[in-house]
């Protein structure tokens, strides 16, 4: 009886054991690829196009979605701006036009895809837009 008490347990570790390979596994397909332009103090102008590109080398074989978008985050605010839409993650770069907005130097890009990953801070001027003040 006692034997087997301690085989059912060990049955029980052993399936959990692999259990926990398997979700590890399944999660590496989640891809949040390090974005590497813009980078922090670069200036962009709004009207302009510029490449937002991001590293695809660690990509792993197989992820959930490969399909991309960019948008345009200000402070801690994420805004409803589209700077680009359906691209393949996996392309490493797409091509904006820097929109009409206030100036200020707490843009950030935010690719997403299969995850979302968020640019360092740069700035955007040449807009004419100022600030509403109170």
């Amino acid at each position: 009886m006692k034997l087997s008490i301690f085989a059912t347990l060990a049955t029980v570790f052993v399936a959990g054991v692999n259990a926990s390979a398997v979700i590890q596994r399944a999660a590496q397909d989640v891809y949040s690829p390090h974005i590497t332009s813009p980078t922090a103090g670069v200036v962009w102008t709004s009207g302009q196009t510029q490449t937002v590109t991001w590293d695809t080398s660690d990509a792993p074989a197989h992820i959930t979605n490969r399909i991309g978008r960019i948008v345009l985050r200000k402070g801690a605010t994420t805004t409803p701006l589209v700077l680009a839409d359906n691209f393949d993650i996996l392309d490493g770069k797409a091509q904006v036009t820097v929109p009409n907005v206030v100036a200020g130097s707490d843009y950030e890009v935010v690719l997403f895809g299969d995850s979302g990953n968020i640019s360092p801070e740069f700035t955007i001027t040449g807009s004419g837009l100022a600030a509403a003040t109170d």
